[in-house]
Order: C-alpha cells, then sequence, then structure tokens
C-alpha cells in the first residue's frame, strides 16, 4: 500500500488509509463545503493530508477531531484557518496533555530511529477546537447533514461518532479498530481508557444502523464486525471486574478472554 490512498466507501465519503500506524482518516463532500475527519499525527503529515484533500476538492474544509491523541489530531493548523470541532473534554485534554503527548512520542520515534518523524512531532504546534460538542451538533455542509455524537466514554472519555446518514457512514475514531487478526491492540487500552462503558458506545453505533464503520486504525468494517467487538469488550470488562474483586486471578482471566495475551493484560491494567 502507498504512503496514503483514497477509498470512497459511498458516494461523496472517503477514506485515506495510510501505512503510517495503519491510521483511516476521513473527508465528507458536499455542495458548499467539505469536512476532514482527524488530521494524522504532526504538523508535516497534516500538511500532506491538505494536499491530499485538495487533489479530491477545492470546497473550504471543517474539520472534526474523533479524540484527543496525536495521531488523530496534531495535523490540524495545517489545515488552518477554519473551524475545528471536537468534544468538549478533546480540548480540555489537548490542553492539559497535549505537549505531554508531544515529547512522549516525539521520543518514542527517536527510540525507534526515526529522527525525522520525531523532529516533526517536536516542531508541531497543538491546536485547540474551536467548536465543542457535549452530546450532538449538527454540520450542515450544503445538502448534507454531517450529526456529531458523543456516545459515552470508551477508547477515551472525549470520543466523537461522525455519522453520515444519507450515505448510511459512520466514523468511529478508535472506538473501533481493526487490527489484523483481531479488533484491538494492547496499545487501544490507556490510561483515559474506560473499559467498563466502552461497549455502550459501541451500542450507540449499532443504533445508527451505518452500512460501512470507519475504524480510527485499519479498514472499513461492516455491523457484524461492530457487534463482534462489543460483545468481545462486555467479556473482557467482566473478566476484569471479576479479577478486581478476587473472584478471578489474572493467570485464570488471561486465559478465559477472548483477546491475546498482551491485549487482555493492557486492558486489565
Amino acid at each position: 500500500m502507498a504512503e496514503g490512498r483514497w477509498l470512497e466507501i459511498a458516494d461523496g465519503v472517503l477514506v485515506r488509509r495510510y501505512t503510517e500506524l495503519d491510521l483511516s482518516v476521513g473527508l465528507v463532500l458536499a455542495d458548499h463545503g467539505c469536512l476532514v475527519i482527524d488530521t494524522r499525527g504532526d504538523a508535516a503529515q497534516g500538511a500532506e493530508l491538505a494536499a491530499a484533500v485538495r487533489e479530491v476538492t477545492s470546497l473550504p474544509w471543517t474539520v472534526a477531531i474523533t479524540h484527543a491523541h496525536f495521531d488523530h489530531s496534531f495535523g490540524t493548523a495545517a489545515l488552518l484557518p477554519c473551524e475545528v470541532w471536537a468534544h468538549e473534554r478533546c480540548r480540555a485534554a489537548l490542553e492539559a496533555e497535549g505537549a505531554a503527548q508531544r515529547e512522549r512520542w516525539a521520543q518514542h520515534y527517536r527510540t525507534e530511529g526515526e529522527p525525522g518523524v520525531a523532529a516533526a512531532i517536536a516542531a508541531t504546534d497543538i491546536v485547540l477546537p474551536d467548536r465543542l460538542v457535549t452530546t450532538t451538533a449538527e454540520l450542515d455542509l450544503g445538502g448534507r447533514r454531517v450529526l456529531l455524537t458523543h456516545p459515552g466514554p470508551g477508547h477515551t472519555g472525549h470520543d466523537l461518532l461522525v455519522h453520515i446518514p444519507d450515505a448510511a457512514v459512520v466514523f468511529a475514531g478508535d472506538l473501533v479498530e481493526h487490527a489484523p487478526g483481531g479488533s484491538f491492540t494492547a496499545e487501544s487500552f490507556g490510561p483515559d481508557t474506560d473499559l467498563g462503558h466502552w461497549p455502550a458506545a459501541l451500542d450507540r453505533i449499532l443504533q445508527l444502523r451505518p452500512r460501512v464503520v470507519v475504524p480510527g486504525h485499519g479498514e472499513p468494517v461492516e455491523l457484524a464486525f461492530v457487534v463482534a467487538a462489543r460483545d468481545d469488550l462486555a467479556d473482557l470488562a467482566a473478566l476484569r471486574a471479576a479479577v478486581r474483586a478476587g473472584e478471578l486471578t489474572t493467570a485464570r482471566a488471561l486465559t478465559r478472554s477472548p483477546f491475546p495475551a498482551d491485549v487482555t493484560t493492557a486492558a486489565l491494567g
């Protein structure tokens, strides 16, 4: 797969897929504007995305951020000036933790022997969203509605769904991941993850009855994939509750988990 490629999954709804982190970002076209969904991980990557959008359309753009993790939100500066939509706690997270994220991931790429990526992240200006969602918001791009919905906590406490009703498509951010051979990785579970409520957040996606769901990482999926992910997360949440209550050992939970040992260990922690 090339560094970036567009995949049209519905009329005027495109996904751009990247080898870097197996990332998926989105583009929604309408009569008078377009919506860019997530902006990649640094200013240079954001500039690549902006140029790729301009190869598709000259329409003015708006940005929606699915959550505050660097790989989804740090490229925003390259698309300014424009409206930047996100959940209200996404702004708070970027304001409180963005600089620490920037340093942590810059150091990660230095350690991995990728000084160019490290330098790009370290030089990135973190943009705070200026259009904030509490529960829901509706965008009118001209002839096409886009609904922004906070489904409750899950991968983070500020996840945002981007729903295009006329196309029956939902961009889910990292509430859904399509990892090779499974649905999630150990990196899916971080300090801001709410495992107990994550299955309910996926129920909100299912209630929308989309034809296609776009994960934050991996290829687009159908509803059956989301159903299976919800059920697996519910099983994992029950195992964690049993371990914390002293009803089950960690070793026993690892044998009963629907996920590989590294994923289970990260979630139980």
